[in-house]
């Protein structure tokens, strides 16, 4: 049975070596996150359940670990930012799928083009950027980590052309100095450059599998109807060549879909398609704020809050309100401390584009938004 070899090393040349080396051997991959406490990492690792450890010492056989099935590539954490962690097993076949889907989507020549990963690896969205390059032969660079002011400078001096970021790194460098920005991990602003690109997929599915509202080459959308077949009413059910062969506890992730048949993921996303036919999501299903018996999609309040001048970041999400419910609160991070915007002010705003049920009814002004590594708001961390 091949190994699976936890990889525990900052992002470089060492660790793309390091991966090409495990996937020789027939064995697959999973990278340890570096920057948790102890606490954390240790649930990390039982996650994943490795059978090897490779890190700057060598490697060394883990006890507890498990190997895993021949044509394993990758097995990827996903986000716990609803919950437990799970683990998705891709397959070679599904991570070479991906590679060649997502590289048309974005016209990335390998003569032509060079990838560079910010993004963290124990994360789909940046190990997908190695293994994209490394399976399309497409020059690569790799940093330990996200720093605006070195991004930008690869992409300036024509070291990057390409470049995967979340919605907050975007936010703090010149988008123009690249061909081409693929942006996910979180709902994307209003208003983009046209050389970015946004991407709604999850772990489970190999990286993005919808480009700007529309299914790569091979992928399926449907929605659940909650009856007679699997997921929530309005649910997006995905159903594509990337997407896992199973969670690392050995469970099925799939549901019946549209007309009955199987093997569709269920997101736990709402959404639709708009009058072009491209995809809309409209936002975690778990995450509506159901206020005097109205659904509010929080992403949708955020969009338009977003658009004030006052305001750097902003999250949306409820609190328990006698009278209503729950109620629609707004965490903001202002541009300028002496001078943030007003509930009034971001409420007016929420009223000339959304219902009258949606505008905020509190703020909360902060520093910071708690975030998970790829970007999203953990709206469970907001009190």
């Amino acid at each position: 049975m091949p190994d699976l070899v936890a990889l525990d090393l900052d992002g470089g040349p060492a660790f793309v070596d390091a991966l090409v080396r495990v996937w020789e051997r027939g064995d697959a991959a999973c990278v340890l996150d570096r920057r948790l406490p102890a606490p954390a990492a240790a649930e990390l690792v039982a996650v994943l359940a490795p059978s090897v450890l490779l890190d700057a010492d060598g490697e060394r056989r883990l006890t507890g670990g498990r190997g895993v099935e021949p044509g394993d590539a990758l097995v990827v954490a996903t986000s716990g930012s609803l919950g437990r962690r799970k683990a998705a097993v891709l397959t070679h076949h599904a991570v070479a799928t991906s590679a060649r889907a997502t590289s048309k989507a974005v016209h990335a020549d390998p003569a032509t083009s060079r990838w560079l990963c910010c993004l963290p690896l124990a994360h789909i969205g940046g190990l997908s950027v190695v293994t994209r390059a490394l399976l399309t032969a497409t020059p690569l660079e790799v940093l330990a980590a996200f720093d605006a002011s070195v991004v930008e400078s690869l992409g300036r001096r024509g070291r990057a052309t390409h470049v995967s970021l979340v919605a907050t790194a975007l936010g703090r460098l010149d988008p123009a100095v690249f061909r081409c920005i693929v942006l996910g991990g979180a709902a994307a602003p209003r208003d983009l450059p046209d050389n970015v690109v946004t991407t709604y997929g999850m772990t489970e599915t190999g990286s993005g599998v919808v480009y700007d509202g529309v299914p790569l080459e091979g992928v399926e959308v449907g929605f659940g109807t909650g009856v007679a077949e699997g997921g929530a009413p309005g649910e997006i059910l995905l159903r594509c060549p990337m997407q896992l062969r199973a969670y690392r506890d050995g469970t099925d992730p799939t549901v019946p879909g549209p007309g009955g048949t199987g093997g569709w993921l269920a997101t736990g996303d709402g959404g639709h398609l708009d009058d072009d036919g491209r995809l809309v999501v409209d936002g975690r299903l778990a995450e509506i704020v159901v206020t005097g018996a109205e659904k509010v999609w929080p992403g949708e309040v955020e969009m338009v809050l977003a658009g004030h001048p006052k305001v750097r970041e902003v999250a949306v999400w409820k609190r328990p309100d006698p009278e209503w419910g729950e109620r629609v609160v707004a965490w903001v991070v202002p541009v300028d401390d002496a001078d943030p915007p007003s509930l009034g002010e971001l409420a007016g705003l929420a009223g000339e584009h959304l219902a009258p049920w949606a505008g905020p009814k509190e703020l909360v002004l902060v520093a910071s938004l708690p975030r998970t590594a790829s970007g999203k708001v953990r709206r469970s961390a907001l009190s």
